[in-house]
């Protein structure tokens, strides 16, 4: 019989096991699209997005904007279940900025969704520069029916990185959004970018350095994807600049989730490039492959020896 003990069978604290724990069984995620846009976009902020977005708006899986979100929710169950018996689902807003849109909007969609009776919990998108003290009081007000936790998309912490992406905000921008999140008891998972052009380990691990002091329950390790039709794949077509090779990504990985606290929930590893898109590291496209071969490295190099999470 499965224990919650058992549950963890990986050397960090996985998604996984963090979903198991409080809901009892395994969860999965249904990816949305409210239809919104970003202010780096629409010339609030600048034109064209990060310089490693897609059109898409970094949800080139999520569903079809021009349907309901019930109907979104509804087909992704369905083929979910058509695979495996699922009972219980996330709500993840995933394309664009998903809190850059009128409360009364956001409230209707963001309703819509947790009053499903599929669905467990919320996740939402978003850019800390896009978390008004109206928008915080709701998701605070939706945490008090589902638990609700947001995804912010820092990156790095460096601000010469910062400013080549064109993320458009300040770090004091991010920690303020953390704050304030924090203070309406809404988790706060951040998203980071290894293999940024100018990146060294040494860099990328000040950036776990800093998250591991913040208020924040989880993180997001993906690898830098030069997708088509991006201003960083011209830059990567006219100038060069190196991607991680397979080993490289999977030795940096091992380090990062060595220098970040227990207790931290590893929301991702690596992530999804659409096949169509992807430019470099091809390697990326056999995500299951280097899944296993990061788990088999941990083994061999013995990582996290006593780190096995154990609540603490």
């Amino acid at each position: 019989m499965e224990t919650v003990s058992s549950w963890n069978k990986k050397p960090y604290h996985s998604l996984d096991f963090m979903l198991r724990e409080r809901f009892g069984e395994k969860v999965y995620k249904v990816t949305l699209n409210g239809g919104m846009s970003c202010p780096n976009r629409d010339g609030t902020i600048g034109y064209g997005g990060c310089i490693f977005c897609s059109a898409g708006g970094s949800g080139d899986f999520a569903g079809d904007r021009n349907l309901s979100i019930t109907a979104q929710i509804d087909a992704q169950i369905g083929i979910l279940r058509e695979k495996r018996p699922i009972h219980s689902f996330i709500a993840y807003f995933q394309a664009y900025t998903n809190t850059y849109a009128p409360v009364p909007y956001l409230r209707k969609i963001f309703t819509e969704a947790i009053s499903h009776p599929g669905i467990v919990g919320l996740s939402v998108g978003t850019r800390p520069d896009c978390l008004g003290p109206e928008v915080v009081s709701l998701l605070a007000e939706l945490n008090r029916r589902k638990p609700v936790w947001v995804e912010l998309g820092l990156q790095t912490i460096h601000e010469d990185t910062a400013l080549y992406i064109r993320r458009g905000y300040p770090l004091s921008c991010f920690e303020a959004a953390v704050s304030a999140l924090r203070e309406q008891d809404i988790e706060c998972v951040v998203h980071t970018i290894l293999g940024l052009p100018g990146e060294d380990t040494g860099r990328i691990l000040e950036t776990m350095a800093y998250l591991n002091r913040q208020d924040i329950q989880g993180i997001k390790l993906q690898l830098l994807h030069v997708l088509r039709g991006t201003d960083l794949a011209s830059d990567y077509l006219n100038r060069g600049f190196h991607v991680f090779s397979r080993e490289e990504y999977i030795s940096l990985v091992i380090d990062c989730l060595e220098h970040l606290r227990p207790s931290l929930v590893i929301h991702r590893l690596t992530g999804d490039g659409p096949s169509s898109l992807l430019l470099a590291p091809l390697w990326a496209q056999r995500k299951r492959e280097v899944l296993n071969l990061l788990h088999h490295e941990m083994k061999v190099r013995g990582a996290f020896q006593g780190r096995l999470w154990s609540g603490s």
